[in-house]
């Protein structure tokens, strides 16, 4: 269960606000803990399924190898122009590897529903491509924060 921010409720999403930015959006930032505990942050595509997000990640990058050390992470997905415009939402906790590294199509029917979301979302398919190089990350996230200026007076 993520825990609801403190400051700044006027501006925050509803759940049904949080579920449908998430699932227009089409780029996060996630920011992991290198070794010597510097932040790395890279883009990436994403899945929303109403309480966990779905990270398809390359296995042999930084970030996937960095997670295996330290599963810690902190997703942001925001956009906005103008600062009346400016809206978001961080998500932060630990992520654990779902289904087998690097994907193969192997059933696994807890991807069943991320990976028919991605499918459709990325590539208009109702079926997921696998390339033999990419692998599940699940965050159920112990924070998320949220923001959408738009509510502002």
């Amino acid at each position: 269960m993520a825990v609801t921010q403190r400051r700044g409720r006027r501006i925050m999403m509803t759940q049904p606000e949080l579920d449908a930015y998430l699932a227009e959006q089409r780029t996060c930032r996630v920011a992991t803990v290198g070794a010597d505990g510097r932040p790395h942050i890279s883009p990436l595509w994403f899945g929303w399924d109403g309480s966990s997000l779905w990270l398809y990640s390359l296995t042999r990058s930084r970030r996937w190898a960095q997670l295996l050390r330290d599963p810690r992470v902190a997703v942001v997905i925001d956009d906005g122009h103008e600062y009346g415009e400016l809206r978001g939402v961080e998500l932060a906790g630990r992520v654990a590897i779902v289904g087998e590294a690097p994907r193969t199509g192997e059933p696994c029917p807890e991807l069943d529903t991320p990976e028919r979301l991605f499918a459709a979302k990325y590539f208009g398919l109702s079926a997921m491509p696998y390339d033999g190089r990419h692998a599940w990350l699940r965050l159920t996230p112990d924070t998320i924060n949220s923001w959408d200026f738009r509510k502002l007076p």
